[in-house]
């Protein structure tokens, strides 16, 4: 077979203070013309590493060591031995962007915010085929079109920031694609998007492969989007192959103990009722006396409300105008329109749709960070009902010790000036809870709850992984003891081995403590692994609402289908459907059919379909304000 790049017995170093580090160790695979290869693994197994230096843009502290990295630019040429150029060499920097090009993770960090689409998407087409103004300008407009842009010729003006988050992700891929690359790398390109915006650039990059016959490098951890991409993985753990094959061979026959427990630690659709994941390191949950002594519920509390109660909320935002003489009033987005459910106490409630459906939105205003237009939310204050939208200041104090949120992305909602000791305390200093020597018993009991040494409370939160810095997180907003968790997409930012250490912890502390989950989520394989009761929303509506085992029996709505199609499996047999999509029209209402839209408007109420499901649709069975 042809190979376009051959990397032989690979080895990276990195030298720091502490000595050298092999970060990579005696890699070697192939990558065939026109084909797709995945390089699988966790977090710090070596994956980019690899990558950076097949582009050779390694950190100023990384050299390789040792191997050869050669590629042929065509059928029958002559190999060249990337890893033997010099820096500088004119001939590498012709190849790197010209005929190999790299999509980076996060597409915002990754474009400049000073330069509009068309100035960036043109720079790789000025530097390796021409700076013909006209040229370059016909180029972009033509690659933008090519990746799906809805109109190319505005978006070349455009900035980055005007842009969402699947077309920042598309005008990078335009970005590597425009020089007709003979190799793309791909280091996480759909970690960061929902899951409906993930499948479609995973089309995307297949269409694309199949027109311009170029070979793909996927790194990834999902291996959901591996069953779906690969023709060949190289499965990597520590810098080294733990094994290599194709597709076939790694899903059907996986060998190696790294994989198979890869493999375990991936939520699935098909999993049994009391089936758990199997992480690769397990986390034992340790709840000790203090964190268990919690004040017992009334009797019959729960017995007329519910945990939390939202109902027919409404929330609208207003937008500016920007021009050269300063902003103007523009229009309003309604971003909660009659949202409306229930959370029942000792209860997990999935909360899932697409970024920009409402539920972060949502969230915010059940912790009273924003303030809705109209509606109530309840809680359910130990048998006494409180009104969240219209308490007082007084009332907010109790309130915020009895609910509690769960960030999305860890090390951005840590403090990096304070240590482990000072976050976890904070909570406990602001409630005037204990004495100093109770708080630090209280620190000591959280950190074993999360399966995190003790003796690391002096740390910083750099100084922890990924994993590590979402458990710090989670202990953080254990410390008051609440009743109700917010969990905002606690595992989306993670690897899938740490993804099964924090969904697993989570279920048991559930149980353990007994609390009430309000599950945020874009992916449903995790809700299905996690929640009792399933919410969807869209555009700022509710959608449907079931019980978790009829909603993945027979999902109604066509944006519920949506989601659950675009969902990646671990499997080859189950490829994603991307016609379920409606082509990228999935959560436009105006492309719903009748019921679910009559005259092109939105229907105002849910109908129930029996066993507790609830979906906006024409009907006669109608409950008010849409709450099931």
């Amino acid at each position: 077979m042809d190979n376009v790049l051959e990397v032989n017995d690979l080895e990276v170093e990195f030298l720091g203070p502490e000595g050298r580090i092999e970060a990579v160790r005696g890699v070697s695979f192939r990558i065939p013309r026109g084909k797709t290869v995945a390089l699988v693994g966790e977090s710090g197994s070596g994956k980019s590493v690899v990558s950076q230096a097949i582009m050779r843009i390694l950190p100023r502290a990384g050299r390789i060591a040792k191997g050869q990295i050669l590629f042929r630019a065509s059928p029958g040429a002559a190999p060249v031995d990337i890893a033997g150029f010099a820096d500088d060499d004119p001939a590498l920097r012709q190849i790197r962007g010209g005929q190999i090009s790299i999509i980076f993770q996060e597409p915002m960090t990754s474009l400049s915010p000073l330069h509009t689409i068309g100035n960036q998407v043109g720079e790789a087409y000025r530097l390796h085929v021409g700076d013909d103004p006209k040229e370059v300008e016909r180029a972009c407009v033509d690659i933008l079109r090519l990746v799906g842009f809805p109109n190319p010729e505005r978006a070349i003006h455009t900035y980055p920031f005007e842009l969402s988050g699947g077309l920042r992700q598309r005008a990078m891929i335009a970005m590597a694609l425009i020089a007709r690359p003979s190799i793309l790398v791909a280091d996480e390109p759909t970690t960061a998007l929902d899951v409906t915006i993930q499948a479609q650039i995973l089309q995307l990059m297949k269409e694309l492969q199949h027109k311009l016959g170029m070979a793909i490098l996927m790194i990834t951890h999902d291996l959901g989007v591996v069953a779906n991409m690969a023709d060949e993985i190289v499965v990597m753990y520590h810098g080294k192959v733990m094994e290599y094959g194709t597709l076939d061979h790694i899903f059907r026959a996986p060998e190696h103990p790294y994989l198979k427990a890869l493999l375990k630690a991936v939520p699935r659709f098909d999993m049994a009722e009391n089936e758990r994941l199997v992480p690769i390191r397990e986390i034992k949950a340790e709840a000790g006396s203090l964190l268990k002594s919690k004040e017992p519920w009334p009797a019959g509390a729960t017995d007329t409300i519910p945990l939390l109660s939202v109902k027919n909320l409404n929330k609208t935002f207003g937008t500016r105008k920007r021009s050269l003489f300063g902003s103007s009033k523009g229009g309003q987005v309604k971003a909660l329109d009659n949202v409306s459910f229930d959370v029942p106490r000792g209860t997990c409630v999935g909360l899932v749709g697409e970024s920009g459906c409402g539920k972060t939105t949502t969230s915010k205003i059940i912790m009273r960070a924003l303030r809705a237009d109209s509606g109530k939310v309840v809680f359910n204050n130990r048998g006494a009902p409180l009104d969240v939208v219209t308490m007082g200041q007084d009332q907010m104090l109790t309130y915020r010790r009895r609910v509690q949120y769960i960030f999305q992305d860890p090390f951005s909602s840590l403090n990096p000036r304070m240590t482990v000791n000072q976050i976890l305390s904070e909570p406990l200093i602001i409630h005037d809870i204990g004495s100093e020597e109770e708080r630090n018993a209280r620190i000591q009991e959280l950190m074993r709850l999360v399966g995190l040494n003790a003796h690391y409370v002096r740390r910083y939160p750099h100084s922890f992984s990924g994993g590590q810095r979402q458990r710090i997180g989670i202990a953080r907003s254990l410390a008051l003891q609440p009743d109700l968790l917010i969990c905002d997409e606690p595992v989306s930012a993670l690897d899938v081995s740490i993804q099964a250490q924090v969904l697993n912890l989570l279920k048991d502390l559930k149980s353990e403590l007994g609390l009430t989950y309000l599950f945020i989520s874009h992916n449903l394989a995790v809700v299905d692994y996690m929640a009792d009761h399933i919410v969807v929303m869209c555009a700022g509506h509710v959608v449907e609402s079931s019980p978790r085992a009829e909603f993945f029996r027979n999902p109604v709505h066509p944006y519920s289908k949506a989601l659950l199609s675009a969902v990646p499996e671990p499997n080859p047999d189950s490829r994603l459907d991307l016609r379920a999509l409606l082509d990228g029209k999935a959560s436009d209402p105006k492309a719903w059919p009748e019921p679910f839209t009559l005259n092109g408007s939105l229907v105002s109420h849910m109908v129930d379909v029996g066993g507790g499901h609830f979906v906006r649709m024409a009907g006669d069975k109608k409950q008010e304000g849409g709450r099931p």
